[in-house]
């Protein structure tokens, strides 16, 4: 029997670790119930980390890990699935192939950033949605220290005021400083569709949003979008031009596009629809899971978000769930009540709400610990030695805040 799992995101990485958990626990040898993890790397990236400096050391090793609880790493990238014949096609090193038979997929795929069809996006636009965008944008930032100092290699526009955008327009004015010189007077400007900043968010936590772009010197651009960009600037919808050489874009995220090869319901973000297990319906033997499914997380109506928070647990549930399956055991239901927002504000603080409704309990220095303990220990792997990876896969107990 086979568990083949694509993606070694956070979703990816926890259900392998769960489902060597629960094979574990049933005394079932790795030979009798093989776990693989398919990934262009064996690397756990901390993209929730992309907006800060130095991007290129914000990885983490995941192979002394997966062998620690005897999961199969297999180096390369899933280009298609075949549910009917059930195998996955991954291409290795020098454009080799290699088919993957499965009795269980999931499919831990994660999201990529929506990028839409604006003139100049593609040429001119920078990104921290991946380590390669956030390492290209960390170097053209620097490389602004050689350019004369002007209006546009002083300003950087961020597109997008929900929690992605925030965070990195916030934690600009500093890395602009460190960068240009402490004199430097970096301009930072979000543009935002919606009428409000961190449209999301609620009412509850935008006054102090505000407050801290207020503090930090951050401009917004409400009600606007962008209509395009070149190399000296950025028009906006309603005809407002800005001199600017950093476009940052951060408005949206979809489904990695490997959910289009399941034959199955998905939604307006291209997430599988996927039932209480994780599990595909219509299609046999497929889990869905993190950013690649849309899963309610409790009985009320909320549903799991495109977050590294949600893919933890979901991963533990769709693994656990998948080896449940194989070892005719009961599965165990997703269920994740428990919600909480950590937005970092640069050197304004961070901002900490709990539940749906975005009750806020932190603010300033005190949150911005927790958005460091967070941010440097909490969504780590877990060290490589066995009984701890295992231990650290409980469904149950994966995400509890």
């Amino acid at each position: 029997m086979r568990i083949v799992i694509i993606g070694a995101g956070f979703a990816g990485m926890y259900a392998a670790l769960s489902a060597a958990r629960l094979r574990d626990i049933k005394g079932v040898s790795p030979e009798e119930l093989e776990i693989a993890l398919v990934a262009p790397e064996p690397t756990l990236v901390i993209r929730p980390r992309l907006y800060e400096p130095k991007p290129e050391t914000l990885t983490a090793p995941l192979l002394d890990v997966l062998k620690a609880v005897d999961v199969v790493y297999i180096k390369g990238s899933a280009e298609a699935i075949d549910t009917t014949s059930r195998t996955v096609q991954v291409a290795t090193a020098n454009n080799k192939r290699q088919s993957l038979s499965y009795d269980r997929l999931v499919v831990a795929t994660g999201s990529r950033l929506f990028r839409p069809n604006i003139p100049g996006l593609a040429e001119h636009g920078f990104s921290v949605d991946n380590l390669d965008d956030a390492i290209a944008l960390d170097k053209h930032l620097h490389s602004l220290a050689d350019r004369p100092a002007s209006n546009g290699r002083d300003t950087i526009v961020v597109a997008g005021g929900g929690f992605t955008g925030i965070e990195a327009a916030t934690e600009m004015p500093a890395r602009l400083r460190a960068i240009l010189g402490k004199d430097a007077r970096p301009r930072v400007i979000i543009v935002e569709r919606n009428s409000a900043i961190a449209p999301d968010m609620g009412e509850g936590p935008r006054p102090i949003i505000e407050e801290a772009l207020r503090k930090l010197g951050v401009e917004t651009r409400l009600g606007a979008g962008v209509a395009s960009l070149d190399a000296s600037g950025i028009t906006l919808s309603d005809g407002e031009r800005i001199e600017t050489e950093t476009v940052i874009w951060a408005a949206g995220i979809r489904a990695a596009p490997l959910t289009t090869q399941i034959p199955a319901e998905r939604d307006n973000f291209g997430r599988l629809l996927v039932d209480r297990d994780l599990r595909v319906p219509s299609v046999p033997g497929v889990f869905a899971t993190g950013d690649a499914a849309r899963a309610a997380s409790d009985d009320v109506g909320n549903y799991a978000l495109m977050s590294c928070q949600h893919a933890t647990r979901m991963g533990a549930f769709a693994g656990n769930n998948a080896a449940a399956e194989l070892l005719r055991m009961a599965p165990r239901p997703y269920h994740q009540k428990a919600y909480v927002t950590c937005l970092d504000l640069g050197e304004a603080g961070a901002l900490f709400t709990r539940g749906w409704n975005r009750k806020v309990e932190m603010v300033g220095d005190v949150a911005k610990k927790t958005k460091q303990e967070i941010n440097t220990v909490w969504i780590y792997p877990p060290k490589p030695e066995r009984a701890a990876a295992l231990a650290s896969a409980d469904p149950e107990h994966v995400t509890e805040v």
